[in-house]
């Protein structure tokens, strides 16, 4: 069944079930987005990379999770002759304290595979201060391209991406078509409202592509079993009393 809330599901945010869901819903937003965009474009769902480690006091960004490997040189058809040296000293190979990975959606174009949409549906890893400037830096290396942005917020917790006059919402969707920089379009949104359709933006003459987040988010919900786990702890971040006691009406009977 779907999710019972009438927009967002702010049980969606908690951090036993974010990464999860926030997987999920980019791959029902690709697979909603291929049916209108082909045989012009094509989309494929990527991830960013965030490795912690021992010897590092931020998070780093690196990027793309792809993982390229190196063969070694061969001399007429056998290994390459190098010297062997012995090791001056030993030391303690960092520790990897955590690996976090944040799925996003590209569109290119298949007559030159250039990128045309960015769609990042935002996890709290992108919205942390230690990964946060990071981010941010990758943000406007696409917005200073002739690329078209797309930022999808579901999450209550930590500071909003920087825009100019941003209201005060719960969620936010902004849009920011290349021709139209620095304008950005801007959905605010509260708990109560729910997702809108979105218009994403293609080269012309092909018309924008459509997510209705809503109907996605609730594919998402039922496709998963949410319901028989999620509503065992309160939502993180706690909602404000009067919106706890509105988010009531919703919960199953237990």
């Amino acid at each position: 069944m779907p999710s019972p809330f009438p927009g967002m599901n702010p049980y969606l945010e908690n951090d036993s079930v974010w990464q999860d869901f926030h997987q999920s819903l980019c791959m029902v937003m690709r697979d909603a987005l291929v049916p209108q965009i082909r045989p012009d474009f094509y989309a494929k769902v990527n991830e960013h990379l965030f490795i912690h480690d021992s010897t590092a006091e931020d998070r780093r960004l690196l990027g793309r999770a792809d993982v390229g490997i190196t063969r070694p040189p061969t001399v007429n058809g056998g290994p390459a002759s190098v010297a062997v040296l012995e090791a001056f000293c030993e030391i303690e190979a960092p520790t990897v304290i955590d690996v976090e990975r944040s799925g996003y959606i590209e569109i290119f174009s298949k007559y030159d595979d250039s990128l045309v949409t960015v769609i990042e549906l935002l996890s709290p890893t992108n919205k942390k201060l230690e990964d946060r400037e990071q981010f941010i830096a990758k943000r406007r290396e696409i917005m200073a391209r002739g690329i078209h942005y797309v930022e999808i917020d579901l999450l209550r917790g930590n500071p909003r991406m920087p825009a100019k006059d941003m209201p005060d919402c719960d969620y936010c969707v902004l849009v920011a078509r290349a021709e139209r920089r620095p304008k950005l379009g801007l959905w605010p949104l509260k708990l109560h409202e729910p997702l809108p359709p979105i218009r994403i933006p293609l080269r012309p003459p092909h018309a924008d592509a459509i997510l209705e987040l809503q109907q996605l988010l609730n594919e998402v919900y039922d496709a998963a079993g949410y319901e028989d786990h999620i509503y065992r702890f309160e939502p993180q971040p706690r909602l404000h009393p009067q919106d706890a006691e509105w988010a009531r009406q919703f919960l199953p009977v237990k």
